[in-house]
C-alpha cells in the first residue's frame, strides 16, 4: 500500500511502521491518522506480518497533534444547524480514536520504539501498543490542557492503567513533562536505551523473538490479555478457556513438542 506520511516495511515476519514527517516532529496531521489506520489494518490482515514495531523518523517520536489540523476544523464542521455542526465533529473524534484503537485492535502484537517528544496525540498513539521502549532523551506528555483541550483519543481511557490512577491524573492536570527516567519508574515504558538507534535496535529484536513464536499461540496470548483487561478474573479464566478448547489443538503445538523432544527450533507457518 501507499502512504503519503509513514513508511511501511516487512522483513522476517516483522512490520516496521515508521511515522515519516520528521521536519514537522511527526505531527498528526489529517493524512498520518487516516494512514496509521490503515496501516495497522493491513498488518492485521497480512498473514506474513508477525509482529509490528512503531517508531518515527527524525528527532522526535511525535509532537502530537499538527496544529493546522486543529486550526482548519470549523472549516471541516461548517454547517448552519448547531446540532448537524456538533454531529460532524463527533464523527471526526471518533475517526480519530478508531486510529489509535487500530494498534490496539491488530491482532499482532505492537512495539513502540519513542525517542524524543511523545506528547499529547502522540502518547496517545503508543499507549495503544502493547509495550513500549524508549531512549533516554525521550519526553512524554498529555499536552491537551495546554491547548484549551480535554485528551480525547485514548490517553485518559488508556493511561490510568498504565501507570495508575494518580500518575496519569496528575500527567492530564497538569500537563508537564515526564522524562525518561521517571517514564521508566512508573512502568509507562518496558526499557530505556542510550539512542535513538539502539532503541529501535532493541524493539526490532524484540519483535523477531516474538516473531519466532507461534503465530497462532502470539495472537491468542494478545487477545486474552486484552479482554482479561477490561473484565474480572473470574470472566478471563473463562474467556482463555473457551478460547484453548478451540485454538489448543493445532499442528504449531505439535511443532513445538516436536521441536523440544529433538532440541531444534521450531518453525511455524504463517
Amino acid at each position: 500500500m501507499d502512504y503519503t506520511t509513514l513508511t511501511v516495511k516487512v522483513e522476517e515476519g516483522v512490520a516496521q511502521v515508521t511515522l515519516n514527517r520528521p521536519d514537522k516532529s511527526n505531527a498528526l496531521n489529517e493524512a498520518m491518522w487516516q494512514d496509521i489506520k490503515a496501516a495497522f489494518d493491513w498488518c492485521d490482515a497480512e498473514p506474513t506480518v508477525r509482529v509490528v514495531v512503531l517508531s518515527g523518523s527524525g528527532r522526535h517520536f511525535c509532537a502530537g497533534i499538527d496544529l493546522s489540523m486543529l486550526m482548519g476544523m470549523n472549516a471541516l464542521i461548517e454547517e448552519r444547524c448547531d446540532a448537524r455542526k456538533r454531529e460532524k465533529l463527533r464523527r471526526i473524534i471518533i475517526g480519530l480514536q478508531d486510529s489509535v484503537s487500530s494498534l490496539e485492535r491488530c491482532r499482532k502484537p505492537v512495539v513502540a520504539a519513542i525517542q524524543g517528544a511523545c506528547v499529547g496525540g502522540g502518547l496517545d498513539v503508543v499507549l495503544a501498543a502493547d509495550f513500549r521502549y524508549a531512549s533516554e532523551d525521550a519526553v512524554f506528555g498529555v499536552r491537551e490542557v495546554d491547548v484549551a483541550l480535554v485528551a480525547d483519543v485514548g490517553s485518559l481511557q488508556r493511561l490510568p492503567r498504565v501507570v495508575g490512577e494518580g500518575v496519569a491524573r496528575e500527567m492530564a492536570l497538569t500537563g508537564r513533562d515526564v522524562t525518561a527516567q521517571e517514564a521508566l519508574s512508573v512502568r509507562l515504558v518496558n526499557r530505556l536505551f542510550p539512542s535513538a538507534e539502539a532503541t529501535l535496535e532493541a524493539a526490532l529484536e524484540a519483535a523477531r523473538l516474538i516473531a519466532s513464536k507461534s503465530p497462532v499461540a502470539v495472537r491468542g496470548t494478545k487477545e486474552v490479555l486484552n479482554y482479561s483487561r477490561d473484565h474480572s478474573v473470574d470472566d478471563g479464566l473463562r474467556y482463555v478457556a473457551t478460547w484453548n478448547a478451540g485454538m489448543l489443538i493445532s499442528e504449531d503445538i505439535q511443532q513445538a513438542a516436536m521441536a523440544a523432544m529433538t532440541r531444534q527450533s521450531a518453525r511455524f507457518r504463517d
